[in-house]
């Protein structure tokens, strides 16, 4: 069951997107409905050539900022939790080269949703000292950053 958010209006694109195509909306943890939400869309854009999923995750960071900022303020909260466009990006740059299979993307799915949950430096100092659709993407960036570091370190060590 999902709870009604005063402002939104998932008819709206961008509202649709930030919320991660309704996936936002999960009563308990939205973040990690989210991410999940993500899944399919990475699965899209794996076989794409480093640089083109480079360039599709760079796009959806940029009109990240724009969709995150518009949302929250026509829901009056800066960093609503259902809005998760930014676990989405944040997914996405966890899992940049990563090995094919499930096993990856599980694991790219765990250490994303660590760090984003655990927040530590400089994640924290970022999601509480930035506002704005700029301020809700960019600790999941820095989240996926992380992620992507410890993902690519597995990767080495044992493929």
């Amino acid at each position: 069951m999902t709870k009604r958010i005063p402002g939104l209006n998932l008819k709206n694109p961008v509202h649709l997107l930030a919320f991660g195509f309704g996936s936002g909306v999960a009563p308990k943890a939205p973040g990690t409905w989210g991410t999940l939400a993500a899944v399919p869309l990475f699965l899209l854009c794996q076989d794409l050539s480093l640089l083109a999923y480079l360039g599709v995750t760079a796009v959806a960071t940029l009109v990240g900022v724009w969709l995150c900022e518009v949302t929250a303020r026509d829901l009056g909260v800066h960093d609503h939790p259902g809005i998760v466009w930014d676990e989405f990006v944040g997914y996405f740059i966890t899992m940049i080269a990563a090995p094919s299979g499930w096993l990856w993307l599980v694991i790219g799915f765990v250490l994303f949703r660590l760090f984003d949950i655990i927040k530590p430096w400089p994640i924290h100092v970022i999601d509480n000292g930035v506002d704005g659709g700029l301020g809700i993407m960019l600790d999941d960036v820095l989240a996926g950053l992380m992620a992507l570091g410890c993902l690519q370190l597995l990767a080495y060590l044992f493929v």
